[in-house]
């Protein structure tokens, strides 16, 4: 039942930051662009390819309970900041992302940043540009008592198309790629697990292009990018590409909402 809910919600969702081509110029030409487009192929998939997508990770979350089932033994509660784990995910634009994952059970904190590249303390507007190498991230902080790891990663892969390379829709350039930024040896092995079952089990038609690799030259956004769409509701591309986004995604995962 959960799973026809979840393809039912997905036939008009879209996928990817369609942002203005202008947007790396200026923040003044990003915030008042109307050069914003429902690319096709930022539309799901299909409905078959999502529906293999969640059987597949209700599989594996079932595989991990009968595995904890049988080795682990509850302990006294330990304390809040020894549950605290990261990631750093990027997937698109961060505002999308940011907006996504902000109101998700587990969730502690999202702050929209810049990783991977061979800039110090870059500006958004060089960023943009591609040539610092870096991606607009989502530093996420989460409580794993509350939500795996697993589960952030199923998020993360139905918020974007990871089989587009060096973009989201309209938004072209590295800065855009889809990849996973690990804090931690086993988030490496469980994403690259995940990334080879959604390859085995052919989600999608074309080859999964996501980077897995560790955390390294991060860098926090200036903070006008924090809670952008909450702090820019009448932007234009927030009311068209960002909102819808994040209503679609909030009743895919209607349960997992604070």
């Amino acid at each position: 039942m959960k799973t026809v809910i979840y393809i039912l919600a997905l036939t008009s969702y879209l996928f990817g930051c369609n942002a203005a081509n202008g947007k790396s110029e200026n923040i003044n030409s990003v915030m008042q662009s109307n050069h914003v487009s429902n690319d096709s192929s930022a539309i799901v998939n299909s409905n078959t390819s999502w529906q293999k997508l969640f059987n597949l990770n209700n599989q594996m979350e079932q595989n991990s309970q009968n595995e904890n089932s049988d080795t682990f033994v509850p302990q006294s509660k330990q304390s809040n900041k020894e549950n605290m784990k990261e990631i750093t995910l990027g997937a698109g634009c961060f505002w999308c992302i940011e907006a996504c994952f902000l109101d998700i059970k587990g969730i502690i904190s999202v702050v929209p940043g810049y990783a991977g590249g061979k800039v110090k303390n870059p500006t958004y507007e060089q960023v943009c540009t591609g040539s610092t190498g870096h991606a607009e991230v989502a530093r996420i902080v989460y409580d794993e008592t509350i939500i795996s790891f697993d589960e952030i990663l199923e998020m993360f892969w139905f918020v974007h198309d990871p089989t587009q390379l060096n973009r989201q829709g309209n938004d072209i350039g590295t800065q855009y790629r889809s990849v996973v930024f690990y804090h931690s040896e086993e988030q490496k092995e469980i994403a690259e697990k995940y990334k080879a079952r959604l390859t085995e089990e052919k989600v999608w038609d074309k080859p999964i292009v996501t980077e897995i690799v560790a955390i390294n030259n991060y860098y926090e956004a200036e903070k006008y990018h924090h809670n952008y769409l909450e702090q820019n509701p009448e932007n234009a591309y927030c009311r068209a590409i960002v909102r819808p986004k994040v209503d679609k995604f909030k009743k895919v995962f209607e349960s997992k909402i604070k």
